[in-house]
Parts: C-alpha cells; sequence; structure tokens
C-alpha cells in the first residue's frame, strides 16, 4: 500500500520515486492498470472528494481546506460548488477568483491548466487519457495523457466536454453541451459537436446596453 496521503503533497518526490507518474506528467505511454502507484492516487483523491461533497454544506471551512490539500495550485478567491470529482489533484492549476459549478469532473491526470478569473458551468467534463485505438494494445491496457491547458476569463457553459489536448484561449466563451476536440482561440464564441468557432467576444458592452444595466 502506497503512502498516498503524504505522497499526494509532494509532486516532484512521486516524479523521482515512481516512473509511473513521471510518465504521467510528461505524455508518456504507461499502463494505469498495471501500476503499482497510480490507482492509489486515485483513490485517494476520489476518496477526499467524496469527503469534500458530504460535508460542504455543514462545515464549508473544512471542505476547503481539504480542497486545498487536494487541489495546492488553486489560486486565491477560488470558489467551488460540490459535488467536484477529480481523479487527481496533482498537477491542476486553478487562477485565481474562479469559479466552478457543479458536478466538475476531472478524469486522468497530467498538467491541466484553468486560468484566472473563469467561470466553469455545472456538469462540465475534463478528460486527459486517450487508450490505444489498436486492438492488441488497448487490451493491454496502454494510454497516454495529453495536457488540457484553459486561459483566463474564460466561460464554459453547461455539461461542455473538453477532450485530451485541448488549449482554449483568454476570453473565450464555450456554449452548453458543446463537446472541444481542438484547439479554440482567444476571444470566440464557439458551440457544437465538434466544437466550432461562431462570433468573437466583443471587448465591452455598448454604451446603450452599459446605460441599460448601470441605469444611466
Amino acid at each position: 500500500m502506497v503512502d498516498t496521503t503524504v505522497a499526494t503533497r509532494n509532486l516532484d518526490q512521486l516524479k523521482r520515486d515512481y516512473p509511473d507518474v513521471a510518465k504521467l506528467f510528461a505524455d508518456d505511454w504507461l499502463q494505469y492498470r498495471k501500476s503499482a502507484i497510480l490507482p492509489e492516487l486515485t483513490r485517494e483523491a476520489q476518496s477526499t472528494c467524496d469527503r469534500i461533497n458530504r460535508i460542504y454544506f455543514e462545515d464549508t471551512a473544512e471542505a476547503e481546506r481539504l480542497f486545498r490539500e487536494l487541489v495546492p495550485e488553486a489560486g486565491a478567491g477560488v470558489d467551488f460548488r460540490p459535488p467536484i470529482r477529480l481523479d487527481y489533484g496533482l498537477g491542476l492549476k486553478i487562477g485565481d477568483r474562479t469559479f466552478i459549478n457543479m458536478d466538475f469532473l476531472v478524469v486522468g491526470g497530467g498538467p491541466i491548466s484553468i486560468g484566472s478569473d473563469c467561470l466553469i458551468g455545472p456538469r462540465v467534463s475534463i478528460y486527459t487519457p486517450n487508450h490505444a485505438i489498436a486492438r492488441k494494445p488497448r487490451l493491454e491496457g496502454w494510454q497516454h495523457n495529453e495536457d488540457v491547458t484553459i486561459g483566463n476569463n474564460v466561460w464554459l457553459g453547461g455539461n461542455v466536454v473538453i477532450c485530451p489536448g485541448v488549449t482554449i484561449g483568454d476570453n473565450t466563451i464555450i456554449g452548453a453541451g458543446a463537446v472541444v476536440t481542438h484547439d479554440i482561440p482567444a476571444d470566440s464564441i464557439a458551440v457544437g459537436n465538434p466544437c466550432h468557432v461562431i462570433g468573437r467576444v466583443p471587448d465591452d458592452w455598448t454604451p446603450e446596453q452599459r446605460a441599460a444595466v448601470e441605469g444611466a
């Protein structure tokens, strides 16, 4: 049994001690189900998520403490609503002031970066693993992860799915239910399956829109 409670707090040490962790963060091929460490790490993370979800509304402060222990690279002012489900807290970076709505799911590990001031809608899912396509190596359990990067001030609508290897640029809006299979540039409005760009994000309201909202 791996001492994951302590190990999850030191990613660099894990990479040195366990080749599969180094492979996970290098996007190298690995066999998760045969690994001595990766299933233990995911069980530890999932157990912590379960506790966070159970106690959040009774002891929010403790739930938030556990979240920050699980995701040590979460920035200042990150706000989330349960339930959350993470395979790993390691390698997940969340920028300052980002809001994560209920049913946030991250499957797989490796580097995943979410920028500052993002709005993550309910039931958003991020996937990093790619299984082997060929029949025999897929039966043997071979997979490799691809990093996911989400820029600053990105709004992901409800039920958005982010596939392995995707980068989404700053200020972009992804419409509800989209399946993002390839990179989406900054300042884009994108929807659909597969997700595609349909417009540009304006810099500001028009004077008329602002006057209507602010009562000027």
